[in-house]
């Protein structure tokens, strides 16, 4: 369980298509093994310590004549975003992903101005 002190709990979320590999005969579609991709997400702004990052898929789209086989993640998780990991393997042909993913942790303290006298 992540702890976060005080009242300063931040929310961010974001959408993104990862590859569409059916338009340019690409290695999800076209490929057969295992294969993977690896993206960076960039937070809106630096968490005060790495948060959570839950991912999912929101579109798929894939070939109905092969096994349906995928797994993702987020890895590498810092304040200022995460790396997001797509894998599938064996003959799966996966024509476009597209992946919602949020962070939630402790946002940093906005600093305040001095004004002088």
């Amino acid at each position: 369980m992540q702890k976060i002190k005080g009242w300063l709990v931040g929310i961010d979320q974001g959408t993104f298509d990862l590859f569409t590999h059916f338009e340019n005969g690409g290695e999800m579609w076209a490929g057969t093994g295992e294969r993977s991709i690896r993206q960076r997400v960039h937070f809106t702004e630096p968490f005060a310590q790495p948060p959570t990052v839950q991912t999912s898929i929101c579109l798929w789209d894939f070939d109905t004549d092969s096994g349906l086989r995928l797994d993702i993640w987020p890895e590498e998780i810092d304040t200022t975003g995460f790396n997001l990991v797509f894998r599938t393997w064996s003959d799966t042909r996966i024509a476009r992903i597209r992946v919602t993913w949020q962070a939630f942790g402790q946002a940093r303290e906005e600093e305040k101005s001095l004004k002088s006298a």
